[in-house]
């Protein structure tokens, strides 16, 4: 077998590290999994064993591999880490999360996680962004990835030209509609909309679907971005 390198995003795999998201990727996408490494120190844990018990039936190579996991994690304490080739899937013509330019891996993740929480499977993302197969957005996820259809896109005009029956609904601090309302009674198949947790949504994006925007006090200026998409999402599905 191959040496396997540290992450970056030019390579054709990725890791899954720690306990959860590694058994998310072994029982979600078995077929996309291909190595499982362990530490040394976690050998009585019961997910470890179940996790070996796993690779051993799918005939997954496991490793002994504490340096590795070490490197990979960034934390001394983590027990596994499923190897993983990465694959983006092609969006269904259901609800979809929209990602515009958003950076941070910890943001992303949590999005991930939030979205599979609320129903949502389908996510776009509108390059440039975080890398949705970094190890620490994984890791955010808690493996949530495993469960969904997640697909980058160049530029929003080409999400857009793939589904423009969708309606979209822009998330923005000027937004013309109160999110309350237009969650009321949404169309459907929907797109909902969130921008870079600096700089937002463009301006021009005013001019797409219903841009909308979520009540808040005068006494903050914005919501985190992952607050804001949770908020989003629970009320575009409440009903």
């Amino acid at each position: 077998m191959p040496s396997l390198e540290a992450y970056r995003r030019g390579l054709d795999y990725s890791y899954a590290p720690g306990l959860f998201p590694s058994l998310e990727a072994m029982t979600k996408r078995p077929g996309a999994v291909r190595r499982l490494l362990l530490s040394s120190r976690g050998q009585s844990s019961e997910g470890v064993g179940k996790l070996t018990e796993l690779a051993n039936a799918r005939h997954i190579r496991v490793e002994i591999a504490d340096k590795a996991l070490s490197r990979i994690s960034g934390k001394e304490n983590c027990f596994a880490a499923a190897v993983f080739e990465k694959q983006q899937s092609a969006l269904e013509n259901q609800d979809h999360i929209v990602l515009h330019h958003i950076s941070d891996q910890g943001n992303l993740g949590t999005i991930l996680r939030t979205a599979l929480g609320f129903g949502y499977h389908d996510v776009a993302i509108i390059r440039p962004a975080a890398d949705v197969f970094d190890p620490k957005v994984v890791r955010a996820s808690m493996g949530a990835l495993f469960s969904l259809r997640v697909r980058e896109y160049e530029d929003f005009i080409a999400y857009r030209q793939e589904f423009p029956a969708h309606a979209a609904y822009p998330f923005m601090l000027d937004g013309s509609a109160q999110m309350d309302g237009e969650a009321e009674n949404p169309l459907r198949p929907c797109a909902l909309i969130f921008g870079n947790e600096g700089a937002g949504l463009p301006s021009e994006f005013q001019q797409v679907g219903r841009p909308v925007r979520i009540p808040s006090s005068a006494e903050v200026d914005s919501l985190n971005l992952a607050i804001a998409a949770a908020i989003g999402m629970y009320a575009f599905r409440r009903k």
